[in-house]
């Protein structure tokens, strides 16, 4: 029995041949080759969980459990890259120390967003002191029962 003779897809711009490949029968598998790719595409092919989360780690221990709770919050972890992407840039918007706070007040929201952390640095929330914010009191009304009417 003959093996069967393995054909190569040519590539060809304004008829000069630019690379030959070996063909690939088996269905639905990608035979792309990195350097082939442009340079943003290879700049994403390189983005991981893993790269993340030892980015927002090397920010600060509560940047990177936010930035691995989005990751986990979807599907699958590369919906999450840009969002992640987003929040470590934010580094470089406004520092440091400002998205460290702004990831430990969205943490105990346990909202997993970037839209989240860019309202609380828009609004300078990460200013204020999340824990010593006042109760808002009722305002006295005869039709609010108040928490003693349930007891």
């Amino acid at each position: 029995m003959e093996k069967p003779v393995k054909l190569t897809t040519s590539f060809k711009c304004k008829y000069n041949r630019i690379d030959i490949h070996q063909r690939n029968y088996k269905p639905y598998i990608y035979t792309t080759i990195p350097k082939h790719l442009a340079s943003i595409h290879q700049f994403i092919t390189q983005w991981s969980a893993a790269r993340f989360i030892d980015w927002a780690n090397s920010i600060d221990e509560s940047v990177g459990a936010y930035i691995m709770q989005i990751i986990e919050s979807r599907n699958h972890s590369e919906q999450a890259y840009k969002s992640c992407l987003v929040i470590l840039n934010f580094e470089k918007k406004v520092g440091k120390q400002r998205l460290i706070n702004a990831c430990k007040r969205v943490l105990d929201l346990r909202i997993y967003n970037f839209k989240t952390i860019q309202n609380i640095l828009e609004n300078n929330l990460d200013f204020i002191d999340f824990e010593q914010e006042p109760e808002q009191e009722l305002p006295n009304h005869a039709n609010i029962r108040g928490k003693h009417y349930y007891d």
